[in-house]
């Protein structure tokens, strides 16, 4: 059965402009938490999906639920949910009044009201946050142990050039010894730590600052997208995290009868990843144009072979929600297998950079005591 979602459009357009400027969990990948995080939802979803399938009504299962949570910001926004429920809304109605939730949830939800699968729907959305969380956490996984070593590195080369290598220099000054290139060059970089450490902390706070400042910035979105994608082996990584995401959420619309144009409009909005949606874009004109979606992904470089050979194959046998089902599991796996390839790469590399940098300035410290204790001798 088809669904049209021109019909769900009309649905109080009135707060479009207001939904897009105050939401937030639009963004696939979310460092920082909120009051209804993505954990929070994963557990609602499957729990008033469990209560749905038992017969429980809506109401009673979102009254279980809020006395359950101990935080009030959580309990507040679920007695305001009920609420709208007794009041007559639907519970689609009732969640996009609250910028917790996005409008793939909001669709998705009135998609399982018309269809009367709602309680499908959700359990769905239930697996669909589940596999964001466990993305998010091989993720963090994949990158807490390399940045942890990265920082000692550098507090450590930091420390050497700011306190040890001056205490070198003081000797060598005192001897008059004639110091090698590499040992002027390492003093040099220990001058201007000392002078302008300062300086570059300032800098890379003011980094920080002009990124929470700018993040919801187009322009800004789309050069820090397209400057990850190009990192090397992170870049690869990066994107796959996302085309998973994007698959996750297209197994869903399909698996509830959503047309493919409407699957790639509502995917489109809700990944804020520039080279996917600069794709998604030109993907979507294409099949209003008539083209199917395998020949219009093949002619994008971020989507793989075996992805567009495995929509071909959905397209040709009418299997599209069994499809995108395999699909999903194959970039789940496929995310932790890059993540464990990274962690195991980055950890060597880093390791072996730091003995480079912490060699290179014994060396040069070591080379004119060498030629000092000759002179002496």
């Amino acid at each position: 059965m088809g669904f049209q979602l021109e019909h769900i459009k009309k649905v109080k357009e009135t707060s479009k402009i207001n939904e897009v400027k105050t939401s937030i969990l639009t963004k696939e990948l979310a460092w920082f938490g909120t009051s209804f995080s993505n954990k929070i939802k994963e557990d609602f979803y499957i729990e008033i999906s469990v209560m749905l399938k038992a017969g429980i009504s809506l109401k009673d299962g979102l009254e279980l639920i809020e006395k359950s949570h101990k935080k009030r910001a959580i309990k507040e926004t679920l007695n305001e949910i009920s609420n709208s429920i007794i009041a007559g809304s639907s519970l689609s109605d009732a969640i996009k009044r609250h910028k917790e939730f996005t409008n793939y949830e909001y669709y998705s939800l009135k998609i399982g009201e018309e269809t009367g699968t709602l309680f499908q729907v959700m359990e769905q959305l239930g697996g669909f946050y589940f596999r964001k969380n466990e993305q998010r956490r091989t993720v963090v996984s994949a990158l807490t142990y390399p940045v942890i070593i990265l920082s000692t590195a550098v507090l450590v080369v930091g420390f050497m050039l700011h306190f040890v290598v001056p205490m070198f220099q003081d000797i060598f000054e005192q001897q008059q010894v004639e110091l090698p290139g590499i040992t002027l060059f390492i003093i040099k970089c220990s001058q201007f730590m000392k002078r302008f450490g300062w300086l570059v902390l300032l800098i890379i706070g003011g980094l920080f600052f002009l990124k929470t400042f700018f993040k919801n910035k187009v322009w800004y979105k789309t050069t820090t997208d397209k400057m990850a994608s190009k990192i090397p082996f992170l870049g690869g990584f990066l994107n796959t995290v996302y085309l998973s995401q994007f698959i996750q959420a297209v197994a869903l619309l399909t698996a509830s009868k959503v047309p493919m144009v409407n699957s790639i409009q509502l995917v489109k909005k809700m990944i804020q990843f520039h080279p996917l949606q600069q794709a998604l874009e030109a993907v979507e004109k294409d099949l209003l144009k008539g083209q199917s979606l395998s020949v219009s992904l093949a002619s994008h470089s971020l989507f793989d072979a075996t992805m567009v050979a495995m929509v071909k194959v959905a397209e040709e046998t009418n299997q599209n929600a069994f499809i995108f089902e395999r699909l999903n599991m194959q970039y789940t796996q496929k995310v932790q297998q890059k993540s464990k390839l990274i962690s195991t790469l980055m950890e060597p590399i880093i390791i072996l950079v730091v003995g480079v940098l912490v060699g290179v300035i014994l060396i040069a410290m070591y080379l004119p005591m060498f030629k000092l204790s000759n002179v002496l001798g």
